[in-house]
């Protein structure tokens, strides 16, 4: 049904029915309802993409995230789009599996779609395409990677100080053998977690290694990690994982080959997700205020789509340590308690 044929059943005017379907409050309240009533009795579907082209603005925002299997990337995509929907817009995602290209691809379909603006919830590094974003006047919002600029708020998380958090945590509870367990591939954030961990053990005289997984290898790279761990001989006190879902492969690998958790090896998260409270035994980790930097992020888009001239903003989410089962005091260092975990860390199968 065409707009015309639902202004002619109410009995109104063509620009009046547009006026209640672009929620235009000029309109009084009884001419509203009875347009409404038409609107529902017809089953009227408005053009969203005409009406971007005749306002000269969209109504869909996009979010482009790097790992939709990832709780973290999840809860934060959740937040941005509860919002943008109690605002009126359509979200359009796209998913990048931390692939360059592809979140090239994305950023340049979404400018073809004419959003009213992008909010980038990756960890890769940021592509040329960013540029014609800012180009064409999309405002942008993105997760900790980056720098704000004209049109771009960045919206960080200071992961340097949360992983300085758990080093300073274990070291207090006695441990100074710490395998750290990371990403073979370069992404921004965990880049910085993995120096800070260098930087804070060394300072606290920490003896380290440094196991790295392939991301794609999720959950079974962790396993594979431990198993890595065990057979360098380095026998940690503790195992210091980059993120949530590495601590949750790690703690699985240890707990099928009977190794105790804290007891003889305390194992660290990051981000918090909602599994880490109900592993067995429960997580300690970092939490990241997931809920939060979504909401801030869409508020960064909205105040850009409706200035066109938003100079940018940065804004810092501080960590807070979440202190679970799956840490404790460091297991005493002596030849004979080294030698009785070596020996059961050895039945750990190649």
């Amino acid at each position: 049904m065409r707009l015309e044929d639902v202004a002619k059943l109410a009995n109104v005017s063509v620009s009046t029915v547009s006026r209640v379907v672009n929620g235009v409050d000029t309109v009084n309240a009884s001419t509203r309802k009875r347009v409404l009533k038409v609107l529902e009795k017809s089953n009227y579907h408005p053009n969203l993409q005409a009406r971007s082209l005749v306002v000269g603005r969209s109504s869909t925002i996009g979010i482009i995230v790097s790992n939709l299997l990832n709780p973290f990337f999840v809860d934060v995509f959740h937040a941005i789009e509860g919002d943008a929907r109690a605002n009126g817009f359509e979200v359009l995602v796209g998913n990048t599996n931390y692939d360059a290209d592809q979140l090239s691809a994305n950023i340049r379909m979404m400018i073809g779609r004419r959003v009213a603006g992008i909010a980038l919830v990756i960890s890769e590094a940021l592509p040329p395409a960013l540029s014609e974003l800012v180009g064409v006047g999309i405002p942008i919002a993105i997760y900790d990677v980056g720098t704000q600029g004209k049109g771009i708020a960045n919206i960080r998380f200071d992961n340097r100080k949360g992983m300085t958090q758990i080093v300073e945590y274990l070291c207090s509870m006695g441990h100074r053998r710490m395998a750290y367990i990371g990403l073979s591939s370069a992404l921004l954030p965990t880049d910085v977690r993995r120096s800070a961990f260098l930087e804070i053990a060394a300072r606290n005289s920490v003896e380290t290694r440094d196991f790295k997984i392939s991301f794609q290898e999720g959950l079974e790279g962790a396993r594979a990690a431990v198993r890595d761990i065990v057979k360098s001989g380095f026998d940690p006190t503790a195992i210091i994982c980059v993120n949530d879902m590495i601590a949750i492969g790690a703690l699985r690998e240890l707990r099928d080959h009977g190794i105790d958790v804290p007891g003889h090896v305390s194992v660290t998260g990051f981000d918090n997700i909602e599994f880490s409270e109900f592993t067995s035994p429960s997580l300690t980790t970092i939490q990241i205020p997931r809920d939060k930097v979504g909401h801030r992020m869409f508020d960064a888009i909205l105040a850009g789509a409706k200035s066109r001239t938003n100079a940018g903003e940065e804004y810092m989410f501080s960590p807070e340590l979440v202190v679970r089962e799956s840490t404790g005091v460091a297991r005493a260092s002596n030849d004979s308690r080294r030698t009785r975990s070596r020996a059961l860390l050895g039945v750990i199968r190649p």
